[in-house]
């Protein structure tokens, strides 16, 4: 890859390179900076001794340096392996000071293995105030490109931290201010992509959710948008152990619906599910009414045409 000339940077900002007046849209500079200049020349940082920019790898150490190797070619593996047997590869979101890096990768690896169908899926948190942006951004470069795009929609779960890191370094808090936001952000970009399956039918996503409000708005545009669950365009996934009275109809009604499961060592395990927890409010009442449920089904069940009459537990 060669550096773009004086006069062909000169073209793309007077936009004869674009037939337009003027004006370079986002994804069109992205696009010039990939295809014209190396990315070892992009990642530069400061050297606060010198005060000149430097190329952020030669930063590394020689470990650090393997260890991004090592990494990339783990990535490269589990993408060919869930394309070779037919799975979905689903990359899942971190704070948002690491998020970047990870999208970034994540991306590449849609470019490469969603040619055909979407095996990469990048997950968007929603209770960031620039989830609606990312996942415009990136489902118009998948349109431009021609692959199919992959998301996984969560409300999202490192809300202290974001909110603690933005308070100590001063930035603007990254969170929406309150849980109704986050739903309205939530649902704005699934709307979005749901329009994008009915227009392309090159999307998918997975509304990882145990909000019943979510679920229902999703069937409720699916049917608008003339979409049928036996596209298997859209999916559905709750934690096991969670939300069984939203999971269970779900797949009786036809819906692709899946139930995932944390493993790992405890220690990891736990502040796992606590997240999980915090991110999903009401999950007690939830519980009440799940448990309220299974107690309704097992007396019809079991005292069906009987005389007796069994009051519920206290």
């Amino acid at each position: 890859m060669g550096i773009a000339t004086k006069t062909e940077s000169q073209q793309w900002f007077a936009g004869e390179k674009l037939g337009l007046t003027g004006t370079v849209d986002l994804l069109d500079w992205n696009s010039l900076i990939d295809g014209r200049m190396e990315i070892s020349k992009l990642l530069l940082v400061p050297n606060l001794k010198t005060g000149q920019l430097e190329p952020l790898l030669s930063r590394f150490t020689q470990e650090e340096e393997r260890q991004m190797k090592r990494m990339l070619q783990r990535m490269d593996i589990l993408a060919k392996k869930a394309v070779g047997v037919g799975v979905r590869l689903m990359v899942d979101a971190e704070q948002t000071y690491f998020q970047p890096a990870i999208s970034r990768l994540t991306l590449e690896m849609q470019r490469r293995f969603n040619q055909e169908r979407p095996a990469i899926f990048n997950t968007y948190q929603c209770y960031l105030k620039e989830a609606y942006d990312n996942v415009t951004i990136d489902v118009e470069l998948s349109r431009r490109e021609g692959w199919h795009f992959g998301a996984k929609l969560v409300r999202g779960a490192y809300m202290e931290q974001e909110r603690s890191r933005a308070s100590e370094v001063g930035y603007e808090d990254p969170i929406n201010p309150t849980y109704e936001k986050t739903s309205e952000m939530y649902h704005r970009c699934l709307d979005y992509i749901l329009e994008e399956v009915r227009h392309s039918r090159k999307a998918n996503v997975m509304v990882a959710s145990h909000n019943k409000e979510t679920v229902k708005f999703t069937l409720g545009r699916m049917v608008d948008l003339g979409i049928h669950p036996s596209e298997n365009k859209i999916y559905f996934g709750q934690l096991l152990g969670m939300c069984d009275q939203i999971t269970f109809p779900l797949g009786q009604a036809g819906f692709p619906v899946y139930k995932y499961v944390p493993y790992g060592p405890v220690k990891e395990v736990l502040p796992y599910l606590s997240r999980r927890a915090q991110e999903n409010r009401g999950l007690l009442a939830r519980a009440e009414e799940e448990q309220q449920l299974l107690w309704t089904e097992l007396k019809r069940r079991l005292f069906a045409g009987t005389l007796f009459n069994v009051p519920s537990p206290p």
